[in-house]
């Protein structure tokens, strides 16, 4: 059982993710060492947001570095002196209430370490309201600890630059940049939150991006898939609004979410815009639209490439091994444990993990 999150504190010497315990082995394991080609630590198997998470800046280069290139560029920004670097914007929202006693008036102050950006701050604090109190991103707590696993979970850095990957042969670099610009431009969305009936009204953001954005945005904002044209739809008349996941009625004046790819007849209460795979909520709002539906991006990439269970890279080659639904590199199709090369071989999936026959009974001992 994964130990409090809010608890942990990583520090200041240590590199992201290096020699610091795992979380969930809660002692047993002396720190992450990272694997020569798996994205796991060396001594526990766990992966290294079980260890630790990266710094906020480069989680805001990961975000800035997606959606840089599509048309939600403007969620980014160039920082001075950054080169082509992006970063994304990501919305702080400070909370101040005042409590009330009698003694001299004190306040409390919430900082969500993430909110939907462009609402007024009621508007933002209605929306958190409407998901569960457990997965609200406030400073300090499990819930603002979870958004960032989400992150790292649903948006791998290795689907998204091809810099990452250990397990692309020579020919492959062009299939997966071709892939991600793809992405981008058919599938890539990050929902919108507004009332019933008030999205998708012209909003400028993109054309209001700052002059050195040049070249980061597509010409042409290409149309979305799947027969939807956003904001040219009508949107359902006043009082009969639906919510798209639990399918109950919405009122006129609860924050919704909408998904431009969607096309803006079709909302969604906040805690019901999830994964149509995993169920998961949609980290900071960010879906990839297919099949008429909202998917995380590791789900949504797997839905087109399979993903190798070693490295957990996404296969460009028509040369891979499968096995039971899961596929792998063939240099990466080796034994969890002592790494011996199984193609040819004996072998056993002991719960999604591939083992030679001597490491597989020894488990059982």
């Amino acid at each position: 059982q994964l130990c409090c999150p809010a608890l942990f504190q990583m520090s200041p010497s240590q590199a992201p993710g290096r020699a610091v315990p795992c979380l969930r082995c809660q002692g047993t394991c002396p720190g992450f060492q990272p694997h020569s080609w798996r994205k796991v630590c060396r001594s526990c198997r766990c992966s290294q947001e079980e260890h630790s998470l990266c710094p906020e800046l480069q989680e805001d280069q990961k975000l800035g570095r997606l959606l840089s290139g599509s048309r939600y560029a403007w969620l980014t920004t160039r920082p001075r002196g950054a080169g082509g670097l992006r970063l994304y914007k990501r919305n702080r929202m400070i909370v101040t209430n005042p409590i009330v006693s009698r003694k001299d008036p004190t306040f409390s102050t919430l900082t969500y370490e993430w909110a939907p950006p462009g609402l007024t701050q009621k508007l933002a604090t209605q929306y958190m309201e409407l998901i569960p109190k457990e997965m609200q991103p406030v400073a300090g707590t499990v819930g603002a600890w979870q958004r960032r696993q989400q992150l790292v979970r649903q948006l791998p850095l290795h689907d998204q630059d091809p810099a990452q990957c250990r397990g692309l042969a020579e020919g492959e670099l062009q299939l997966m940049e071709d892939f991600i610009r793809r992405y981008k431009a058919e599938a890539l969305g990050v929902g919108e939150v507004a009332l019933p009936g008030q999205a998708g009204g012209g909003k400028e953001e993109g054309k209001a991006q700052d002059k050195s954005d040049a070249g980061t945005t597509p010409p042409e904002a290409p149309k979305p898939p799947e027969s939807t044209n956003g904001a040219l739809e009508p949107a359902p008349a006043a009082g009969h609004y639906r919510c798209e996941g639990c399918q109950q009625a919405v009122p006129g004046d609860c924050p919704v979410v909408y998904a431009e790819h969607a096309g803006y007849q079709r909302l969604w209460h906040p805690a019901c815009f999830v994964c149509c795979r995993c169920a998961q909520p949609l980290v900071d709002l960010i879906y990839f639209w297919k099949g008429g539906a909202a998917w995380c991006g590791r789900h949504y990439c797997e839905s087109l490439r399979p993903r190798c269970a070693g490295c957990d890279e996404l296969i460009f080659s028509e040369d891979y091994l499968q096995v039971e639904g899961m596929a792998w590199h063939k240099k990466h199709f080796a034994c969890l444990e002592c790494e011996t090369l199984l193609s040819g071989q004996p072998f056993a999936l002991d719960q999604g993990s591939l083992l030679c026959t001597s490491c597989s009974q020894g488990r059982r001992l």
